[in-house]
């Protein structure tokens, strides 16, 4: 029996190099299996710490305060309703007898046991002393449930020395597991567990030994030349990188930084060079061939969100550290030659073919079977392009072209080994044909947001184009019935419906949504659905709207308050601006009875609508209430107007809280359904006219509690 002191528990698994993609996943997935297992079997503490370990070659976790056997437990269960345990007289059941002995009590005598109200019916308990489980036991199973849903990409078999054929998503060769200073036998994957690993490939002297759990990270750092935390490693790699860098910038996208950290279990850094002459090719193209394809870090003189500009230096994370990597540099930079080679080739070959004589060419790219190729595509995109441009007042001719070349370069050689460059070579082969700057900058900036924060297109061009390739995409794969089902969403449907939405809102665009769905369905002559759907798009975006609207702080009510009123559908161009007004209103000591008046209103307008003139006649007005309300309606539906229509909307708002006691008065002292006709459509249009002036900016009854 272990002792139940608290100590620190280590587990290890040391296994052949694991896919670097998915090591920071499996290691974080090992070490909480592993601590949530002791924690649900009562063998940690609330003081207990899990910190997860995963390198190349090992995944592993120490967890603090672990208890060498939990403590014992009362639990009071319950056996059986009292209707099943004893029969007509009282006697006991079969299946009580049964109950009690699938529960380990076969010889315990009825009268030992606990009768009391489960809910509605009577039913038996036993309370009972649980032992507490003994680490060992709470481990192996710990492992086994662990193991058995690792997130591993793909499982291979093979064979091990005894001859058994095991699982795993790569070789496992040792297990650790060790409570304090005290080995706690476990098995996994046919190896027993003991106190020894393996240190680095080429730097350790070899078998490592761990004479405690809490020394595990220190001795493989000291003897083994490894750094066990992926953590602490990927911060060792940066740390590096930043100070080799000298006075250049890194670029440093954080997956590269997750995929090196991956590979090295002792990462040095070492800098390297390239040819001058190669500078001449597009940045993003020997950026990119680096990264993908060497795992190397380009080095810019200033960030490029800033303009950098690509440095022929750059840096790579080897795993062997020497005071003499001549031969490491020269062999990455050997490495790297024929890679950026065959980028400044598939530049100079692209460049000698326009952009515009392979538009045609697209005719041969299937965009969908039931949509057509992408030249298909590309002749309805150029239509939207235009009709948008038109719609908001910017120039026809220039989006028209930038739509026409915006998919050209799909069928260039760059672009066909890097797809992630499509749209940037776009723009540099257009810059090179001579074509305006906006139609060049349409090309990159058309796919843009790609995500969620992601910038804006700058230029009007851009912007038209980026609108009709999401327009268009959305419309038309949603018409041959592909929308989003549940979280499935292959083409992105919901990240094109919230760019749509940002563009609208953030560009301020003149134009209703509605609109936009109608002239973009009309570019399909055949493939889609009838227009009925274009409903459920316009409710599929609208969703996307209260979503980005949630995350910018405004509130449910706020929102619908704006989405619902009428006059909203002019365009999203000033939706802010309502939010903020009905915000401010919102602030006011006369807002919620304003709003509750408002939805009372409302009310009373769907039951009985007013006369169909709409014209209040102040003979009619009889009770001082309702001459007062009527008068005061008069005073403020100007300002109201006058400021709605300078989209002055939270002068607007204020301007109604002159209201607040007029309404009040007349709801109290007058009888809107009253007996004589007349009388009742006057004061029906009285409301009617009220409604109208208060719902101008937003429907205010979305506001009331």
């Amino acid at each position: 029996m272990m002792s139940t002191a608290q100590r620190t528990l280590l587990v290890e698994l040391l296994t052949e190099e694991l896919p670097p993609k998915a090591l920071a996943r499996l290691g974080d997935a090992f070490a909480d299996g592993i601590a949530n297992g002791l924690r649900t079997r009562g063998l940690t503490t609330d003081a207990s710490v899990v910190t997860p370990y995963a390198t190349p070659r090992r995944l592993a976790v120490t967890i603090s305060n672990v208890l060498g056997r939990a403590p014992d437990a009362t639990i009071r269960a319950k056996v059986l309703p009292v209707s099943v345990a004893l029969d007509a007289n009282g006697n006991p059941t079969p299946p009580l007898a049964k109950k009690l002995a699938a529960m380990g009590f076969a010889d315990l005598p009825v009268a030992s046991l606990e009768r009391a109200m489960d809910g509605k019916a009577e039913a038996f308990f036993h309370t009972y002393t649980a032992a507490g489980a003994q680490l060992a036991d709470a481990l192996q199973a710990s492992l086994d449930e662990t193991l058995g849903k690792l997130p591993i990409p793909k499982v291979m078999s093979y064979q091990r020395p005894d001859g058994e054929t095991v699982q795993f998503v790569r070789p496992v060769h040792g297990l650790i597991a060790l409570h304090g200073d005290t080995l706690v036998p476990a098995t996994a994957i046919g190896l027993a567990s003991g106190n020894k690993t393996q240190g680095h490939r080429f730097l350790s002297k070899g078998e490592v030994t761990v004479a405690n759990a809490d020394a595990y990270a220190a001795t493989l750092e000291a003897e083994g030349k490894v750094l066990a935390s992926f953590t602490g490693r990927r911060d060792a790699i940066r740390t590096q990188l930043l100070a080799a860098a000298g006075g250049d910038h890194v670029v440093m996208p954080d997956a590269l930084l997750d995929e090196v950290t991956a590979l090295v279990e002792w990462p040095a850094i070492y800098a390297c060079h390239f040819e001058q002459e190669f500078l001449a090719v597009p940045q993003e193209c020997l950026i990119l061939t680096m990264q993908t394809n060497q795992k190397y870090f380009a080095l810019t003189d200033k960030p490029l969100a800033e303009g950098g500009r690509l440095t022929n230096r750059f840096l790579i994370v080897s795993n062997i550290e020497t005071a003499h990597p001549e031969q490491i540099v020269t062999g990455n930079e050997r490495v790297v030659r024929p890679r950026l080679a065959d980028a400044k080739f598939f530049f100079e070959q692209d460049k000698k073919k326009r952009l515009a004589d392979r538009v045609p060419l697209l005719a041969n790219v299937v965009y969908h079977n039931k949509l057509g190729s992408q030249f298909e595509r590309t002749q309805r995109l150029v239509k939207l392009a235009g009709a948008i441009a038109q719609m908001i007042g910017v120039d026809v001719a220039l989006a028209e072209r930038g739509a026409l070349l915006a998919k050209a370069d799909l069928l260039t050689d760059m672009v066909g080994e890097f797809p992630e460059l499509q749209g940037t070579m776009g723009t540099y082969y257009a810059r090179h044909d001579g074509e305006a700057d906006e139609v060049a900058r349409a090309c990159s900036e058309h796919y843009q947001p790609r995500f969620a924060g992601d910038a804006l297109p700058a230029t009007h061009t851009g912007t038209v184009v980026a609108l009709a390739d999401k327009l268009e995409t959305l419309v038309g794969i949603w018409g041959i019935g592909l929308q989003p089902t549940g979280e499935k969403d292959p083409f992105a449907l919901r990240r094109h419906a919230l760019g749509i939405v940002r563009m609208l809102i953030e560009r301020r665009l003149p134009v209703m949504l509605s609109d936009l769905l109608d002239v973009t369905y009309k570019q399909f002559t055949s493939g889609v659905a009838s227009p009925e759907y274009l409903s459920d798009v316009y409710q599929f975006v609208l969703d996307r709207l209260r979503g980005y609207l949630r995350e910018r702080g405004y509130a449910a009510n706020e929102i619908e308050a704006v989405l619902v009123s009428p006059s909203i559908y002019l365009s999203l161009s000033d939706l802010i601006e309502r939010l903020e007004a009905v915000r401010a209103f919102s602030a006011l000591p006369q807002a919620e009875a304003l709003a509750a008046a408002n939805k009372r209103i409302g009310n009373i307008l769907k039951k009985t609508a007013p006369p169909p003139d709409g014209v209040i006649v102040p003979s009619l007005l009889m009770e001082p209430a309702e001459k007062s309300l009527a008068a005061a309606l008069e005073k403020v539906a100007p300002v109201v107007q006058r400021n709605f229509e300078a989209r002055e909307y939270a002068q607007a708002l204020s301007a109604l809280a002159e209201l607040r006691d007029a309404v009040d008065a007349f709801f109290n002292d007058v009888m809107v359904m009253a007996d004589d006709e007349a009388l009742r459509n006057n004061r029906l249009a009285l409301l009617w006219h009220l409604h109208v002036q208060m719902n101008r900016v937003a429907d205010l009854s979305k506001l009331a509690a």
